[in-house]
């Protein structure tokens, strides 16, 4: 029953984790692209397609082991950006690693919408309870992603976010020491400081089950 049940987990959360992670690498490739740097595009990067995204470690390997443990970490190849094609790339980077978090963001809104649209419309048919639960993990999913990402330190998104706001010499000592920081971070991931990355997450997961109330009562 256990291997079942792990199975289980695996089949449901491992295709809506690899969409939504393909998804948030796509957006970065894309605003790169709209910020004049084509060298994604041109890596088949431009592509929600897991084969372009997907490195067996981190895509693969460590979130299936995390399904399995309870701890889960995971990532997809970063998107590749020559910041000469950049017109302001202090400016552009921020554009282009925020585009990131704000993907996983708006599908976590889409699936919240779809969650009121089939209780306005579908309410007691057959699978959507199901496909209802789906839209729950997705917003979970995509919330998760989004705060991880948004954390300030590289190789994160949040590291080239908040790069545009401080002096370089502090940019820099953050790059030097990322390493270490981010060992510290896991460290912190994996005990009751997590915590703290929780609530922001709780509290946009709450605001997205109102909107799908919303959604079902106009």
């Amino acid at each position: 029953m256990d291997m079942f049940l792990i199975i289980t987990k695996i089949a449901v959360f491992f295709p809506i984790f690899l969409f939504s992670i393909c998804f948030h690498e796509f957006a970065h490739a894309l605003v790169a692209k709209w910020k004049g740097d084509r060298t994604a595009e041109m890596m088949g990067r431009l592509s929600l397609s897991p084969f372009a995204h997907a490195d067996l470690l981190g895509t693969v390997i460590f979130p299936i082991i995390g399904m399995m443990t309870g701890f889960f970490f995971g990532w997809a190849k970063p998107v590749p950006v020559n910041d000469r094609n950049l017109k302001n790339p202090k400016k552009d980077y921020f554009w282009i690693a925020l585009a990131g978090p704000v993907s996983n963001i708006l599908l976590a809104l889409m699936a919240a919408l779809l969650i009121g649209l089939l209780k306005k419309f579908f309410f007691g048919f057959p699978l959507e309870r199901t496909v209802s639960d789906l839209g729950k993990i997705l917003i979970s999913t995509n919330l998760s992603l989004a705060v991880f990402n948004a954390i300030p330190l590289h190789p994160l998104d949040g590291g080239k976010i908040i790069a545009r706001f401080i002096p370089d010499q502090w940019d820099r000592w953050l790059e030097e020491n990322q390493f270490l920081l981010f060992i510290f971070l896991l460290v912190v991931l994996n005990s009751p400081m997590q915590m703290i990355l929780h609530w922001p997450i709780e509290v946009m997961y709450e605001l997205l089950m109102k909107v799908a109330s919303f959604v079902w009562m106009i």
